[in-house]
C-alpha cells in the first residue's frame, strides 16, 4: 500500500508508454511523462518474483516496472497446473483511494486455462497514484482471458502495465475498460513467440471532463503462423485528452503471420484532444499487417434517425455511452470489477440507469445458471 502525503518525495517518470517505433517528436505522442510517489521499503522483508518474469517484456516499460516493483508492499506470484482448467477466476484488487501498487506474476502451465482480472477504483478520496504491474506467462496449449477494468477519481492517477508472452497454440484474450478518472495511462504487450499463437486485444474506454488517458498495445509476432487482433474504441467527451499507440511487430522469422490493428473514436466535446498513431512494423515477407482508425462524431445519418424517434443530439450521443458502460457491466467476471464498472456508470450516467444494467446482467447471469443446470 502506497499511503502518501505532503511530505512524500516524488518521482518524475520519463519517456513512459513509449512504442517500439516513435514519430516525429513535434507531434507529441511518443510518449507519457509521470510523477509518482517514492516511498522508502527499507528494512522491509520483501517477496520477488521467480526470475523468469525479469524477461517479460511489459507495455508501460522498465522504469514502470522498476518503479512498481520498488514500491508494492510484496509480490504475488500464482501458477495454474498444466492441464488444470482453473474456473475460479486470479482476481488483483487494486483501491486507488489507498494508492495500493500490487506486483503480481502468473504461470499458466502447458494444457492449462485461467482467467485473470485487475480492477481498480478510486472515488476522488485524495491525490494519490495507483498502479498494477500484471506479468503472466503461457506455455504450450494455453488458454488465458485477461480482464482489466479501471475506473478512478478525476484527481487521482492509475498505471496498468501488463506483459505476456505466449508459447506454442496458446491463446490469449485481453480485454481491457478504461472507465475515466484525473489520468490512466495503460501499457500492454503481448509477445507471441511460440508457433501458431493468438492474441485478441480488445480495449474500450470512455474519457470526459479533464481527464487524461494514455494507452500504448504492443503486439511481438515471433513465431510462425501467429495470429494478432487489436481493436480499440471509445468516447471523448467535454475537455479530455487521449494518446494512443499501436504497434504490430511482425518480427524476422515470423513466417505466415497475420495481424490487424483498428481503432474507433467518437468525439463528442469540442475541447477534445486525440492523438493516434498506428504502427506496423515489418522484418518478415511471408507476413500479413493491417492497421487504421476512425475518428469523428456519431454519423450524420445515425443522427437523423435517432432524431426522427424524438431524441435530441445529447440523448442520441448518451446512448453509446450508455452502450460502452453496459458491455463493461456484463462483462465484468466477478464481483469487484463489476462494483468498478457500476459504480463509474452511475457516475456518468446516474445510480437509475447504472442499475438498470445491473440488472440486466445479473438477469443474464441467472438465466445461464438455469440453463447450465
Amino acid at each position: 500500500m502506497a499511503e502518501t502525503s505532503e511530505d512524500t518525495p516524488m518521482l518524475t517518470l520519463e519517456r513512459v508508454n513509449e512504442p517500439p517505433a516513435e514519430t516525429w517528436n513535434r507531434l507529441r505522442v511518443n510518449d507519457i511523462t509521470l510523477t509518482v510517489p517514492r516511498l522508502s521499503r527499507k528494512g522491509d522483508v520483501y517477496f520477488a518474483l521467480p526470475q523468469l518474469f525479469e524477461r517479460v517484456e511489459c507495455g508501460m516499460g522498465e522504469k514502470v516496472t522498476s518503479w512498481v516493483t520498488s514500491q508494492a508492499a510484496d509480490s504475488r506470484y500464482v501458477e495454474v497446473r498444466a492441464h488444470e482448467k482453473r474456473a475460479e477466476p486470479i482476481v488483483v484488487t487494486i483501491d486507488a483511494d489507498k494508492g495500493e501498487v500490487a506486483d503480481t506474476g502468473v504461470m499458466v502451465r502447458s494444457g492449462a486455462s485461467a482467467t485473470i482480472v485487475v480492477a481498480a477504483l478510486g472515488t476522488d478520496a485524495g491525490a494519490t497514484t495507483s498502479a498494477s504491474l500484471l506479468r503472466v506467462i503461457a506455455e504450450e496449449n494455453t488458454n488465458v482471458s485477461i480482464v482489466e477494468v479501471v475506473g478512478v477519481g478525476a484527481s487521482q492517477q492509475h498505471l496498468e502495465s501488463l506483459g505476456v508472452t505466449a508459447d506454442d497454440d496458446s491463446q490469449v484474450t485481453v480485454r481491457q475498460y478504461a472507465l475515466g478518472g484525473g489520468t490512466i495511462a495503460f501499457g500492454s504487450c503481448v509477445a507471441l513467440d511460440g508457433d501458431r499463437a493468438r492474441t485478441d486485444l480488445l480495449m474500450r474506454y470512455f474519457a470526459d471532463g479533464k481527464d487524461v488517458l494514455d494507452v500504448n498495445h504492443v503486439v511481438r509476432q515471433r513465431g510462425h503462423n501467429t495470429r494478432a487482433e487489436v481493436h480499440e474504441s471509445g468516447i471523448l467527451d467535454d475537455d479530455a485528452t487521449k494518446a494512443l499507440r499501436a504497434t504490430i511487430d511482425l518480427v524476422h522469422g515470423g513466417r505466415g503471420s497475420k495481424g490487424n490493428e483498428a481503432e474507433s473514436v467518437l468525439v463528442f466535446g469540442d475541447g477534445v484532444t486525440n492523438k493516434t498513431m498506428p504502427v506496423i512494423l515489418c522484418d518478415e515477407d511471408d507476413v500479413q499487417g493491417n492497421h487504421g482508425a476512425t475518428i469523428g462524431s456519431v454519423a450524420p445519418e445515425a443522427m437523423q434517425y435517432l432524431a426522427d424517434r424524438g431524441l435530441s443530439r445529447s440523448q442520441a450521443e448518451a446512448l453509446f455511452v450508455r452502450a460502452l458502460f453496459e458491455d463493461a457491466i456484463i462483462n465484468a467476471p466477478e464481483e469487484f470489477s463489476h462494483k468498478v464498472a457500476v459504480t463509474q456508470a452511475e457516475r456518468v450516467l446516474g445510480a437509475e440507469v447504472a442499475h438498470d444494467f445491473d440488472d440486466s446482467a445479473n438477469a443474464d447471469a441467472a438465466e445461464e445458471a438455469c440453463h447450465a443446470e
